[in-house]
C-alpha cells in the first residue's frame, strides 16, 4: 500500500539517494495535503461567493418581472435592512479601498448571511405576489433585517462588524497554486 512504502521510506536510511528523493517527495506531499487543509475554508467561501452571483441574478429577474425600476435601489435596500446602512456607506465603514464588489472581500460567515438574505427576499416576494418598486425595496430591506436579526442573536456581533477576508481573486490564485503542487507531486510519484 502506499502507507506501507511511506513507512518503509521514513523509516529506511537517507544516505540512500533513492530514499532521499522519497523522503522529500513525502514531504512535499504532506505539505501539498496541510495546505489544502487550511484553504477548505476559503474553498466554501468560494462556493458561497458563487451561488450569491446565481441568486443576484434570480432575484433581479424575479425583482424586474415584479415591477421594480430602479434595481440599484432595490438591491440596497436589503444592505440597509441588514447593515443599518447602504452599500457605500458599509463600504466606508468595513474601510474597503478595493475596486470591485464588497462581496468579494466579505468572510465565508458573512456570505452566507448574505445569500440567505438573497434567496428569502426571492422566496418573500414570490410567495406574497409583491408588485412595485417601493413594496418590492420595502420587502428587501424588511428580510435583510429579519436576517440581521438573527445573525447578532446567534454570533454576538452584527453583520457589519465581520472583518474584511483576502480579495476572492487572491484565494482563487493560492488554491490553484496547491492545485498545480498536486499536481507536480503526482507526476513525481
Amino acid at each position: 500500500s502506499r502507507f506501507a512504502c511511506y513507512l518503509t521510506v521514513m523509516n529506511a536510511d537517507v544516505r540512500n539517494p533513492l530514499v532521499a528523493r522519497a523522503q522529500g517527495f513525502f514531504a512535499g506531499l504532506a505539505e501539498a495535503f496541510w495546505e489544502a487543509m487550511q484553504q477548505n475554508a476559503e474553498v466554501e467561501r468560494l462556493v458561497v461567493r458563487g451561488e450569491i452571483s446565481q441568486h443576484e441574478k434570480s432575484l433581479a429577474g424575479v425583482a424586474k418581472m415584479s415591477g421594480v425600476e430602479d434595481y440599484a435601489r432595490f438591491q440596497n435596500a436589503g444592505y440597509v435592512g441588514m447593515y443599518n446602512m447602504p452599500i457605500w456607506h458599509l463600504k466606508n465603514f468595513k474601510r474597503f479601498t478595493g475596486t470591485g464588489s464588497l462581496l468579494d472581500r466579505m468572510g465565508r460567515e458573512e456570505l452566507a448571511a448574505n445569500l440567505f438574505r438573497l434567496t428569502q427576499t426571492e422566496a418573500k416576494i414570490r410567495n406574497e405576489g409583491i408588485k412595485g418598486q417601493q413594496p418590492l425595496e420595502c420587502a428587501a430591506e424588511t428580510v435583510g433585517r429579519i436576517v440581521r436579526d438573527a445573525v447578532i442573536k446567534i454570533s454576538g456581533r452584527a453583520p457589519e462588524h465581520m472583518p474584511l477576508s483576502a480579495p476572492i481573486a487572491d484565494t482563487k490564485k493560492s488554491i490553484k497554486a496547491t492545485h498545480k503542487a498536486f499536481k507536480k507531486l503526482d507526476k513525481k510519484g
